[in-house]
C-alpha cells in the first residue's frame, strides 16, 4: 500500500517511513501542507497519516479541506492532544483514526491494519476467497491446510489484487500502490512479485492472471 506521511518532524517522519516500509508499504514524505497538497494531486493514496502542528498551518483545517473535497482517503491523525474533546472534535471532523504522541510503532501498524480493513470492508482479519484464506497478520495465505509465507511486498501486493478480484490493474497502477516516490523501480519489479506470488498459489484455484498489454488481475478457476 502506498501512504501519504504529512509530518514536520524529519526524525520522527524518517523513522515511521523505515517502520512501515519494513511492512512492505511505500511512504512518501510531506514536511508541510503545501506539501502534501502537492503529492495528492499527482498520486493517490491508500492512507494518510496527518500531523496537526505544521509549519504552514493547522492539520485539522486540511482534514476539513480533504472531506469538504469529497476525498474519501483514509487519515489517521498523530496528534499530542490526549483531552477526550480533542479526539471527539478530530473524529467529527473526518479523521478515521487517532494516535497520540509519543506513540509505540506496534501500536501505529496496529491503527493502520485496523483502518485498511476497515477501508475494504472487512472487519476481521481472516479472508477467505475461493480454496484459500489469507491472513495479512501472520503474512499466510493458507491452501489445502498448508500456510505459505509472504514477503513484505509480496503481502502487499495480494491484498490490493484480493481488494477487488477480477479487476485488472496495469503495471503502472501497482507501481504507484506498491511503492513511494522516492524508491527508483521499473515495471519489471511488478512481475518479479507476480511471478514470486504466482509460486505461492501453485495448487490452488487462484491464480493472477496477465492481460496481454493491460496488466494483471486476481481471478479464480
Amino acid at each position: 500500500m502506498r501512504f501519504l506521511l504529512v509530518e514536520d518532524n524529519p526524525d520522527l517522519a524518517r523513522s515511521v517511513q523505515t517502520r512501515l516500509s519494513l511492512d512492505g508499504h511505500g511512504v512518501d514524505w510531506a514536511a508541510s501542507l503545501a506539501d502534501a497538497e502537492d503529492h495528492l494531486a499527482t498520486a493517490s493514496y491508500d492512507l494518510i497519516l496527518l500531523d496537526i502542528m505544521l509549519p504552514d498551518g493547522d492539520g485539522r483545517d486540511f482534514l476539513a479541506a480533504h472531506r469538504r473535497a469529497k476525498r474519501d482517503t483514509p487519515v489517521i491523525v498523530m496528534t499530542a492532544r490526549s483531552a477526550v474533546s480533542d479526539r471527539v472534535a478530530l473524529l467529527d471532523t473526518g479523521a478515521d483514526d487517532y494516535i497520540t504522541k509519543p506513540f509505540d510503532f506496534a501500536e501505529l501498524e496496529a491503527r493502520v491494519r485496523a483502518v485498511l480493513r476497515r477501508r475494504m470492508g472487512a472487519a476481521q482479519s481472516l479472508r477467505s476467497y475461493a480454496d484459500l484464506t489469507f491472513d495479512p497478520l501472520a503474512a499466510t495465505i493458507t491452501i489445502a491446510g498448508e500456510a505459505r509465507e509472504l514477503r513484505n511486498r509480496e503481502l502487499r501486493l495480494f491484498e490490493i489484487l484480493l481488494a477487488a478480484p477480477d479487476r485488472i490493474f496495469s503495471k503502472g497502477q501497482l507501481c504507484d500502490r506498491l511503492f513511494s516516490a522516492a524508491e527508483a523501480v521499473s515495471d519489471n519489479a511488478i512481475e518479479v512479485y507476480v511471478g514470486r506470488l504466482r509460486k505461492k498459489l501453485e495448487g490452488s484455484t487462484v491464480r493472477i492472471e496477465t492481460v496481454r498489454g493491460v496488466g494483471y488481475r486476481l481471478t479464480s478457476q
